[in-house]
């Protein structure tokens, strides 16, 4: 199971990719009871913000778009630890194992 933050917009438009694949991390069931309590399908619509950053946040078969001030509680969790768990990407999709 792999969880990928997409992050886009900002001044500059860049977008970062990080993915990790939760099987592989030594605290898998922690990645697990964390991504079952997301509010996948309760994620409120956000009007547009310029120069504000967007972050999409894939689990299959979840995927949810936030924008920068909805990143807040297990989301936010969740970001975080991506981000220390795996090193950027910079453009569009991840790197998928084996290619």
């Amino acid at each position: 199971m792999d969880v990928i933050v997409q992050r886009s917009g900002g001044l500059a438009g860049l977008r970062l990719t990080w993915q990790v694949e939760v099987d592989a991390q030594p605290d898998r069931d922690d990645w697990v009871l964390l991504l079952d309590e997301l509010p996948w399908h309760e994620v409120p619509a956000a009007p547009p913000e310029p120069d504000r950053y967007v972050y999409r946040i894939s689990c299959p078969p979840n995927e949810v778009e936030l924008a920068e001030r909805q990143l807040t509680g297990p989301w936010q969790q969740l970001v975080e630890r991506v981000r220390q768990t795996a090193s950027p990407q910079r453009g569009g999709a991840p790197r998928r194992p084996g290619r």
